[in-house]
C-alpha cells in the first residue's frame, strides 16, 4: 500500500510542475493566481499522502495549514485585484 501512496505523491509533484509553468506563462495576473491556488492545493495532498506512506500525523497539521492560509491567500489576492479594477 506504501507503493500508492508514493505514486499518489509523485504525480501529484507532476501536476504541480505542470501547474508552475502555467504560473509563468500565464497571461494574466488571475490565471496565475489560480495556478498558485491549484499548486497549494496540489501540495496539501502530495503532503497528506506523504503522511499516510511514512506514517507521521504531523504531516496532517502542515497539509491542513497549508490548505487553511493557501485558501486565504486566494481571497485576499482577489479582493485586492477587485479594489485595484474598480
Amino acid at each position: 500500500m506504501k507503493d500508492v501512496y508514493l505514486a499518489v505523491v509523485i504525480a501529484e509533484v507532476a501536476v504541480m510542475a505542470l501547474l508552475l509553468i502555467r504560473l509563468g506563462a500565464g497571461p494574466t495576473i488571475c490565471d496565475r493566481i489560480v495556478a498558485l491556488n491549484a499548486m497549494s492545493t496540489q501540495a496539501a495532498i502530495a503532503v497528506l499522502f506523504f503522511a499516510a506512506y511514512a506514517g507521521r500525523t504531523i504531516y496532517c497539521d502542515v497539509a491542513l495549514w497549508l490548505a487553511s492560509f493557501s485558501y486565504l491567500g486566494a481571497i485576499v489576492w482577489s479582493r485586492y485585484l477587485e479594489r485595484e479594477l474598480l
